[in-house]
């Protein structure tokens, strides 16, 4: 009896010591911290880019979850943390959504965040009807409600909406509204905040043209703007040097000065200069926005240089597209906006064909740092030589360089810029 008294109690006591033990670990052990837009936005651990995983020449067509793990996977392997998405009118943004559940639920330290964007139209925009750019679209407020379901079904992974998407720009003239209509959606998405029916923490924006945000020309600049811009947790901004090569090509160009460069140096420095002149709007936004007693961050909610047209930024017009531009464009930005503390949602990552179907060669479509079938353009070759993509497949493709990696073919398809007399220079 004396014998079975004293086994009992060394297992208590034993039992009792490893329960210490774990107590003692688990309190060291630090717990994983709940990440949010404020933590996220700014940081360089983050890098952001915008998504779209279309393969085809039609949305009708959605990618399935499968090809969006596929794109996931690629995503993050090369740094990206914080995926932009524009509407959640088709299957698309809740997919994604899904798509990076069942990654972290397989591997809980796949990190995925997403800026879940939310499709604000005008009346009859899209309809073949007469725009009325003063009333919104009826279906504006399914929208939103789309948008705080998924929000509130993936907490975890939905860290801020973003209402509308260059949708205050006078040259959207297809769908464009008055900032009225997006402060008013932003003011209910806050006050559902404040009431509890949104987590508090998720940020609420608008991504916008930099002259939408004030930037600009001074039809812009109204009370409505004024009070949304207060109404924000941050301005979601976009710049496209690339566009302006053509409508508005003064930083663009070979100067007079720069003759003795040769042809590399040349084109060096017209993308320093777009580089310069999209610095320049941003902070015509931040002038702006000081200028109505507001201070809150800026980040580039889109941006992007393709890498081939046929129309007006290709051969036929500015010269401006090509795999080395692109490529310079987007160190350009990353280095800018990482020094300045700004998240960059850079345009985009895939290369997606629907958005220009009924001409293959139109830059809409050529906007990916990796092309359909999942080749890495020249802006991320040194990415596949580091083997940051190793066993990594788009469509059953590995991912490999453009051009077989042969830099010397690259270069033969580059154009120099015109020279400043060679441009046609609007007022």
């Amino acid at each position: 009896m004396k014998i079975r008294v004293h086994l009992i109690l060394l297992v208590s006591i034993f039992m009792l010591s490893c329960a210490q033990k774990q107590n003692s670990t688990e309190k060291q052990l630090p717990k994983k911290k709940r990440v949010t837009a404020k933590d996220i936005l700014g940081n360089p651990e983050y890098l952001a880019i915008s998504y779209g995983g279309y393969r085809k020449a039609t949305r009708d067509i959605q990618p399935t979850i499968e090809e969006l793990k596929e794109d996931m996977k690629i995503l993050h392997a090369m740094g990206i943390r914080l995926l932009r998405t524009y509407n959640v009118q088709l299957a698309h943004a809740s997919n994604i959504l899904k798509a990076i559940q069942e990654l972290r639920k397989d591997n809980p330290e796949f990190e995925m965040y997403v800026m879940l964007g939310a499709w604000i139209d005008c009346k009859n925009a899209w309809t073949g009807n007469p725009v009325d750019h003063n009333v919104e679209s009826e279906q504006n407020e399914g929208e939103i409600g789309r948008a705080v379901a998924l929000a509130n079904q993936y907490p975890e992974i939905v860290k801020i909406i973003a209402v509308g998407n260059e949708a205050m720009v006078k040259w959207a003239t297809s769908y464009f509204v008055q900032p009225w209509v997006i402060l008013k959606w932003v003011n209910h998405l806050q006050n559902l905040k404040k009431e509890g029916k949104l987590d508090k923490d998720l940020w609420i924006t608008s991504s916008d043209n930099f002259a939408s945000w004030g930037g600009g020309s001074n039809e812009y600049h109204v009370e409505d703007l004024n009070k949304l811009i207060a109404a924000v947790d941050f301005i979601s901004m976009h710049t496209y040097p690339m566009h302006d090569t053509h409508y508005n090509p003064r930083f663009w160009g070979v100067a007079q000065s720069e003759d003795s460069l040769t042809n590399i140096e040349k084109i060096e420095e017209a993308m320093l200069r777009s580089r310069r002149y999209a610095e320049s709007q941003y902070h015509g936004v931040e002038r702006y926005m000081k200028s109505i007693g507001v201070d809150k961050p800026i980040h580039i909610g889109e941006t992007g240089w393709a890498s081939y047209s046929n129309e007006h930024y290709g051969n036929p017009g500015s010269k401006a597209t090509d795999e080395y531009k692109e490529a310079l464009f987007y160190k350009h930005m990353r280095d800018w906006t990482a020094k300045e503390g700004m998240s960059c949602f850079y345009f985009e990552a895939f290369d997606e064909i629907w958005k220009d179907a009924n001409n293959p060669g139109g830059s809409e479509n050529h906007f990916g740092l990796f092309t359909i079938d999942g080749k890495a353009k020249y802006a991320l070759w040194n990415l596949v030589d580091q083997g940051v993509f190793k066993g990594l497949t788009r469509g059953g493709n590995a991912i490999e360089k453009t051009y077989d990696g042969n830099k010397e073919a690259l270069l033969i398809e580059v154009s120099m810029p015109p020279t400043k007399k060679e441009l046609v220079i609007t007022p």
